[in-house]
């Protein structure tokens, strides 16, 4: 797996999220769109992917997961999915995504919760940073497996303070 500098692809994908924020909240007016992942870290190593969180009331939930696909945005299968969470992806060339549409107020808003203990601990993204280089040679899943055991970590000490 090949692994970018954050200068090599984070001014990219802060284009492509103002572009896809904007289409979300057209369709989603009242939904709050909020840049997570690596490409929202500074200095954060990546695949060059961007992730979206969408908060959505949870009483909207499924119906904006219908409006979503219903636009072009593919729900991902391989993956949790609960009547708080959905994960979808847009496909388009140069506008490439993913959405994790999250109901307000439920525990996946960790998303964020994640994105700002990286930002504020610049100790944290260097060790996500070497843990991600240690795993780049795993298969996909065993990738993803490293890296949710640090986001735990992260997580569970973030709601400790």
């Amino acid at each position: 797996m090949r692994l970018l500098h954050p200068t090599d692809y984070q001014p990219e994908a802060a284009s492509r999220f103002v572009s896809a924020r904007s289409q979300i909240q057209r369709l989603l007016p009242s939904a709050v769109v909020e840049h997570i992942g690596s490409s929202a870290i500074p200095g954060a190593l990546s695949k060059g992917d961007l992730d979206i969180c969408v908060l959505v009331a949870p009483t909207h939930h499924e119906l904006y997961v219908l409006t979503l696909t219903n636009f072009g945005y593919v729900e991902k299968r391989d993956t949790l999915r609960t009547e708080q969470l959905c994960m979808l992806e847009w496909h388009k060339p140069g506008e490439e995504h993913a959405v994790q549409l999250v109901a307000s107020g439920s525990p996946f808003e960790m998303f964020m919760a994640f994105r700002d203990a990286l930002i504020a601990r610049p100790a944290l993204v260097a060790e996500y940073n070497q843990l991600k280089l240690n795993a780049a040679h795993l298969c996909e899943v065993e990738y993803r497996a490293a890296k949710s055991t640090f986001i735990e970590r992260v997580i569970r000490e973030t709601k400790l303070q």
